[in-house]
């Protein structure tokens, strides 16, 4: 049987197309982004924001974004502003990001807990996560999921999602046509509404109901007419996904 992570890296990787380019962090998206890359999707191209391009690690995996094994049968390597200069001149379709608080526009906080000055816990702080939330065409975000991560108010805004709704990211001078796309959890799987930009369930992952939603989220989180269960992790797809981690670097 498939545990949350397993089930949350599986969901995240078909999400991804079959040819498209994506930043990828480690941990959770670099497993998401190989396992597509090995399965439906082979001509995904991966770009690490320490600079590498294209790269393929076929040993243990990478710790971190600037690792030589980030590069590994890799296009080509540079550096992290040229990696980051590639959304901007409009050439990333994902990107992956994480957080330590969300609310219902997808709006993003890694920086502080508490208030500024004076902060329960100070986190890493932006990294690209600014950068790939600005100006990817479609950010994934793996996180999870409760009360004290999905917040009616953040602490701190690092990546803006929507910002405050409708037309705001274009207000200031943020790309159109960008933003957050989906977020995963180990509840399910949620969208934005087209018109209002407002989370909104589209799957649960079987074992949850509705109810497991809005108890664990401190905002209404609006529910998909057509909204349905995943498919479970297959037999195939979790092989492959635990022979990329076979030391349970991530997945333990």
């Amino acid at each position: 049987m498939a545990t949350d992570i397993e089930k949350m890296i599986i969901a995240a990787s078909r999400i991804l197309p079959e040819e498209a380019a994506v930043y990828v962090g480690t941990g959770m998206p670099l497993l998401a982004s190989v396992l597509a890359l090995n399965t439906h999707a082979p001509d995904l191209l991966l770009v690490y924001e320490g600079g590498g391009v294209g790269g393929k690690p076929t040993g243990r995996l990478p710790i971190q974004v600037s690792e030589s094994l980030t590069y590994e049968n890799g296009v080509t390597v540079g550096s992290m502003d040229y990696v980051m200069s590639l959304a901007q001149a409009g050439w990333i379709q994902y990107g992956f990001l994480g957080g330590a608080q969300i609310d219902q526009y997808g709006n993003l906080n890694t920086t502080v807990i508490g208030d500024w000055d004076q902060p329960k816990v100070r986190l890493p702080g932006s990294g690209g996560g600014a950068d790939i939330a600005s100006l990817c065409e479609k950010t994934i975000i793996l996180m999870h999921q409760d009360k004290r991560k999905f917040v009616g108010k953040l602490d701190f805004l690092t990546s803006p999602g929507y910002l405050s709704g409708p037309g705001e990211r274009e207000k200031v001078g943020l790309p159109v046509n960008t933003g957050p796309y989906r977020v995963v959890t180990q509840i399910g799987v949620y969208g934005f509404d087209d018109k209002t930009k407002q989370m909104t369930l589209l799957h649960l992952f079987e074992g949850f109901t509705l109810k497991d939603v809005q108890e664990n989220s401190s905002f209404p989180i609006a529910i998909a007419e057509d909204w349905n269960y995943l498919s479970p992790p297959t037999a195939a797809e979790l092989e492959a996904l635990q022979s990329l981690d076979p030391d349970g670097v991530v997945l333990a």
